[in-house]
């Protein structure tokens, strides 16, 4: 799985987060990862769908329960950072939501 490259995700907290980014559509494999799923315009801005967090990406991508709402919303990128702490994850997960108002976080 090649990465498109990287991006970066601002907390509220300030605190920047860089993600590797990949195609929505990649086989993925069973590790721990923070997530932002976004849409990839022409330009290459991201605009921010989603943002989560799992012990396994390949076990949660299998059949996602916002997948609706991923293509509703034109989703067709997933960005990355594997994380094996989980209060990690769960913190920094909580610092990206509330910064950015996404329309399949509820």
């Amino acid at each position: 799985m090649a990465s498109l490259g990287k991006i970066v995700f601002t907390g509220v907290s300030e605190k920047q987060y860089t993600f590797d980014i990949y195609d929505l559509n990649s086989q993925w494999n069973e590790v721990p990862v923070i997530y932002v799923v976004t849409r990839e315009n022409s330009d290459k801005k991201h605009t921010v769908i989603y943002i989560g967090q799992t012990d396994n990406l390949k076990q949660r991508f299998s059949n996602h329960h916002k997948q609706l709402c991923f293509d509703n919303n034109n989703a067709n990128r997933l960005c990355l950072i594997v994380e094996k702490n989980e209060n990690t994850r769960l913190d920094t997960e909580s610092d990206l939501v509330q910064n950015y108002k996404t329309p399949c976080n509820d």
